[in-house]
């Protein structure tokens, strides 16, 4: 479920969005000043997130280049016997390396050590904020789940309406294979092709009217809509969502299969636009 959420506090702005994903993949941004926090923020937002990819980031409103820091002296030394190595390596073989800069130099891991500007928050004030943003951006997901409610009832709406029209078929359906037998039946004996029994005619327009009812289906499509609505309002519903679209997918294949008649292919048709619209909106859902 997609949601976005931002928090301002004196010199920082921490941001969370989010979009759709299958599981819950919480990705940080944070600043060296905020080093060692990674697992306690995800903690905090892993406690709202069960399902979408989310991004939590912490930046400094003054910018990077109003950081004050120091040169690491042992740091500095590995770095440039570790240059030197290199260039060495390289002359062997005859090949000529650019020189390094000293901003090269400083861009080298732990090199430079950046210094907090005063005023930066402590760890647990951080963690404060953390847990504000979490819950300014669960709101913002819930409002967006309200109305993703109502849509996700129309479509279930419209399954079961399908359904109904679907179920006042069924007697039509087995009429028209069973006259579909007869006619049939019609045009052997006049092409001279025998009598047949009517002992068998009845068993065979029976075994027609079995293959071609869909009650079964309805019936499953009813149930499927019925469970769904429950779940409507349960806790991180999304999931159990999913899978019964998909139940209700293959069900509505499997009428549109049966339709013999073009009404009911119609609705068959209907069917599979009202499930794959479904679908679509069951992956917002948490």
């Amino acid at each position: 479920m997609t949601g976005y959420a931002a928090l301002d506090a004196p010199g920082r702005r921490w941001e969370a969005r989010a979009v759709n994903g299958r599981g819950a993949d919480i990705r940080l941004r944070l600043p060296p000043a905020a080093d060692g926090l990674d697992g306690a923020v995800r903690g905090v937002f892993a406690r709202v997130v069960t399902r979408g990819t989310v991004t939590v980031s912490l930046r400094s409103e003054e910018g990077e280049g109003h950081r004050t820091g120091r040169v690491d002296p042992a740091a500095l030394a590995a770095a440039l016997d570790a240059m030197a190595h290199v260039e060495s390596k390289a002359g062997a073989v005859g090949v000529a390396l650019a020189p390094a800069t000293p901003a090269d130099v400083l861009r080298l891991p732990g090199v430079w050590r950046s210094a907090a500007p005063e005023g930066d928050a402590d760890a647990d004030a951080l963690l404060a904020e953390a847990a504000r943003l979490a819950e300014a951006f669960d709101a913002d997901r819930a409002r967006e789940g309200a109305a993703l409610r109502g849509v996700v009832a129309g479509h279930l709406d419209a399954i079961a309406d399908g359904a109904a029209r679907a179920a006042d078929m069924g007697g039509a359906v087995s009429d028209h294979a069973a006259a579909g037998l007869r006619a049939a039946l019609d045009r052997l004996r006049a092409a001279g092709g025998g009598a047949v029994e009517d002992g068998r005619v009845a068993q065979e327009a029976a075994l027609l009217a079995v293959r071609a009812d869909v009650a079964e289906e309805v019936d499953r499509l009813a149930a499927h809509v019925a469970a769904a609505r429950d779940l409507l309002d349960a806790d991180a519903p999304g999931r159990r969502l999913g899978f019964l679209a998909q139940e209700m997918g293959r069900e509505a294949n499997t009428l549109g299969s049966k339709a013999q008649l073009p009404d009911l292919s119609d609705v068959a048709l209907d069917l599979k636009v009202a499930v794959d619209r479904l679908r679509e909106q069951v992956a917002n859902v948490e």
